[in-house]
């Protein structure tokens, strides 16, 4: 069983990574699919964090939801991380949120 308060600490901070992410590539051409993601991602993670807070008896398969989509959103990041400093960090907050809510 995954350890709650790691759960919720990392979707917090892939929350963060993904909108600071979303919001620099906007100004950016061919970065549409990467925004789209970053805030799916966003909206599922801030979700996710307040269903585990209040220990939802739905907490375990958004949980599911959020691994799927934070290792979406990281694949996605990654085809522009060695060019672009926020698709690095926000790929690898996705990938530290998918573990930590792995259930």
């Amino acid at each position: 069983m995954k350890n709650l308060q790691n759960c919720i600490d990392a979707c917090l901070a892939c929350v963060i990574e993904c909108e600071k992410c979303s919001t620099e590539c906007l100004t950016m051409s061919g970065h549409e699919a990467c925004v789209k993601t970053c805030r799916d991602c966003a909206d599922i993670c801030a979700l996710c964090a307040r269903l585990c807070a209040r220990d939802s008896q739905f907490a375990d398969a958004l949980c599911a939801l959020c691994v799927q989509c934070c290792e979406a959103c990281a694949a996605e990041c990654d085809k522009h991380s060695e060019h672009t400093d926020c698709c690095k960090s926000c790929a690898e907050a996705c990938r530290r949120c998918a573990e930590a809510c792995k259930v």
